[in-house]
């Protein structure tokens, strides 16, 4: 379920965010974005949620242990550096990427 709410999403300081039923955007008309939150849905579902969540934090954590400098540039290249992110952003604009998406296709960005 998609749900546009920009005061959830500036809340938590984020344009969208997918927490599994759900999808919060800030716009519902900007498609590549819901694309992207789509793909993290799909990737949610086939890691029955849980253990999503724990390997998107832990590949967070061990990125940000490789990157270094300011706070900002280590955030920022430790969230774009997640394999679940990377293939996210990489196929976010092709908007028929779920249909022939091969199953936990996300292992080929580890």
């Amino acid at each position: 379920m998609i749900i546009e709410s920009k005061i959830f999403c500036k809340l938590l300081g984020v344009r969208r965010i997918s927490l599994y039923p759900f999808i919060f955007v800030n716009d519902k008309k900007d498609d590549v974005l819901i694309n992207h939150e789509k793909i993290h849905y799909t990737q949610q579902v086939e890691l029955f949620v849980i253990p999503f969540y724990f390997l998107y934090l832990k590949d967070y954590l061990k990125n940000k242990r490789l990157f270094k400098g300011d706070l900002y540039y280590r955030h920022y290249w430790s969230y774009r550096n997640i394999y679940f992110e990377k293939e996210a952003f990489e196929n976010q604009s092709n908007l028929s990427y779920l249909k022939t998406r091969e199953r936990k296709a996300y292992n080929k960005y580890k």
